[in-house]
């Protein structure tokens, strides 16, 4: 079994100064969903990914740490 880490979206949650519970209810997933997905429990599907890059203003390449860069393409 793979577990996939996204330390990226710690990060930012706490650079946010958010919970998971508000962060949760920001992209409409259940605290304990989140955290799995925090801890590498759980994949994170594209749909979160996507709501979690405007969430907090950066592209999806960049939680998923293949760029360095917080620029989205708009």
């Amino acid at each position: 079994m793979i577990i996939l880490r996204y330390p990226r979206i710690r990060e930012l949650r706490e650079d946010s100064d958010l919970t998971q519970t508000e962060v949760g209810a920001r992209i409409n997933v259940p605290q304990r969903t989140y955290a799995y997905y925090e801890s590498g429990g759980r994949m994170v599907p594209p749909q979160v990914l996507a709501a979690l890059a405007d969430l907090y203003g950066v592209s999806v390449d960049y939680i998923l740490g293949r760029t360095d860069s917080r620029e989205t393409n708009k």
